[in-house]
């Protein structure tokens, strides 16, 4: 159609001439625009190049990368979160490594094959980095359809997400796919924001039907979701002969292969100190006391949200057995620095560990 053609024409347009200078938009490599597409999953551009970068630094290649181990990996991803994203990365250059003889594969369907690529990140890999006209939709590329349509119905249903692979796949250029998808991210991270759209700037707003229409602000839309749940849990900082006690989180799970003090949730009507009892019990099977009540952490994930307690304890039973995790470590200050360790864990040693004291001094 003429119209979809003056769209494509626009949009590329405008990003030859104002995309932002990313590093992973100045090369084809497909490990290198894989490693962005994982960070960025996530994460803003602004928080992720810094981290992409220190990567890259590291594993510069998929060979480097499969050859690294997990708990390198999991270390200089640290701080980004979504540590599954680390770890499937891990997983994915061993198989492209082992089954493919270190070449990525050319085709979004194949990309998707490997852990952790879905149908966005094999679609972005396959058309920037190998020309596949295959368009890649994510939160961004939905705002701007569902503005330039005027699509009024939630977008989290079936029936959107129909709408919207077959209207991107009517937009997606041929002959640029990966310029054309870039660009539609673009727009949607810059000028078609969730919040007060810049339509004033938009290279396309003269055929957008929201702003025509005026309903660019109120869309898209979405079914309301239940409120995520909010859990307390307890922490033991255990410190013997300057040595702290910390146990590996098993690799299949939520922060699978990351160390963390030990502890769990609150169960209802249970005391703080109570719960750690329990769960150092269940846990190490030791016996402890809490002692002092060291720090309070917010922390946010994407279903639910934590209030985790650290307390002091000690030991007075009982050897640590890993009943909840696969390792166990008597771990000193350098080497906590060293593990590769969750978001609210690393919050509680920057507040309590300046560089030349102890935890409690």
């Amino acid at each position: 159609m003429r119209r979809y053609r003056e769209f494509r024409e626009k949009l590329l347009a405008w990003f030859r001439a104002e995309a932002r200078n990313l590093p992973w938009r100045q090369t084809s490599n497909p490990y290198h625009v894989w490693v962005s597409e994982v960070i960025l999953q996530q994460t803003r551009v602004d928080q992720g190049l810094p981290y992409y970068e220190r990567f890259i630094a590291r594993f510069p290649d998929v060979q480097s990368l499969a050859s690294a181990p997990l708990e390198e990996v999991l270390k200089t991803w640290e701080g980004l979160g979504y540590y599954s994203r680390a770890r499937n990365l891990h997983r994915a250059a061993r198989l492209v490594v082992e089954a493919h003889q270190g070449v990525f594969p050319r085709t979004a369907a194949e990309l998707a094959l490997l852990p952790g690529i879905g149908p966005y990140s094999a679609a972005a890999i396959a058309s920037i980095a190998f020309g596949e006209p295959v368009p890649a939709i994510d939160g961004n590329v939905r705002r701007v359809i569902a503005r330039l349509f005027n699509y009024d119905q939630p977008i989290n249903t079936r029936q959107a997400e129909a709408f919207f692979r077959e209207t991107a796949k009517s937009l997606l250029s041929p002959s640029h796919p990966g310029d054309f998808n870039q660009a539609m991210m673009e727009l949607g991270a810059r000028i078609c924001v969730p919040r007060k759209p810049s339509c004033h700037l938009c290279p396309v707003a003269a055929g957008c039907l929201a702003r025509i229409r005026g309903t660019a602000d109120t869309l898209p839309r979405k079914n309301a979701r239940p409120e995520s749940p909010h859990h307390h849990v307890v922490v033991a900082v255990i410190e013997e002969n300057g040595a702290y006690l910390v146990g590996r989180r098993p690799e299949k799970g939520l922060l699978g292969g990351l160390w963390e003090f030990p502890g769990g949730k609150v169960q209802p009507g249970e005391s703080l100190e109570n719960a750690l009892v329990r769960e150092c019990r269940e846990e190490l099977e030791i016996e402890a006391r809490p002692e002092t009540l060291l720090a309070t952490i917010d922390h946010a994930y994407t279903h639910f949200r934590v209030t985790l307690y650290f307390y002091r304890a000690r030991r007075i039973a009982g050897t640590p057995v890993p009943r909840a995790h696969d390792a166990l470590l008597w771990a000193d200050r350098d080497t906590l620095r060293n593990l590769p360790m969750p978001k609210a864990n690393l919050k509680f040693l920057r507040m309590l560990q300046p560089p030349e004291t102890s935890l409690f001094s």
